[in-house]
C-alpha cells in the first residue's frame, strides 16, 4: 500500500496544475510599451525569488502541522467507513431484506393475478392497418 515518495515530481497526478504560475502569467506590458531591460529582468528575479521564498517559508512553518491535520482527517474518514458506515449499510440491507420478502409476497398475491388476467385479455387484441 505504501509507495516510495518521489521527491523530484511531487505532484504526479497534476492535482495542483492550476497553481503553476509563471511571471508572464501575472505581469506583462501592453503592445508598444518599452521597458528598460534591466528593470524587466530585475522584476522577473524579484517575482520568482519572492514567490519561492514565501512558499518555502509558509511550507516550513505550517506544512507539517497541516499535513498532520489532513492525515488525521483522512484517518477519521477511513475509520468511519470501516467501523460505522459499511456495517450500518450491511445491517440495513439485511433488515430491509425481510421487508422486501413481505412486500414481494403481497405483490405476488394481490397484484400478479390481476396483471396476468389483464394481460391475457389484452394479448388477444390485434391491430391491423386498414
Amino acid at each position: 500500500m505504501a509507495q516510495e515518495l518521489d521527491m523530484g515530481n511531487r505532484d504526479p497526478n497534476d492535482i495542483n496544475d492550476h497553481l503553476k504560475v509563471q511571471f508572464e502569467d501575472v505581469l506583462g506590458e501592453p503592445e508598444g510599451a518599452h521597458a528598460i531591460n534591466c528593470v524587466w529582468s530585475l522584476s522577473y528575479k524579484c517575482f520568482e525569488c519572492g514567490k519561492g521564498l514565501c512558499y518555502k517559508f509558509l511550507t516550513t512553518l505550517c506544512g507539517i502541522c497541516i499535513a498532520l491535520g489532513w492525515g488525521c482527517d483522512f484517518a477519521m474518514i477511513a475509520f468511519m467507513h470501516v467501523w460505522i458506515y459499511t456495517p450500518a449499510m450491511r445491517d440495513f440491507s439485511i433488515c430491509i431484506g425481510c421487508v422486501r420478502k413481505v412486500f414481494q409476497t403481497l405483490i405476488d398475491c394481490c397484484c400478479l393475478p390481476i396483471c396476468e388476467a389483464c394481460g391475457g385479455c389484452l394479448s388477444r387484441i390485434k391491430i391491423s392497418k386498414s
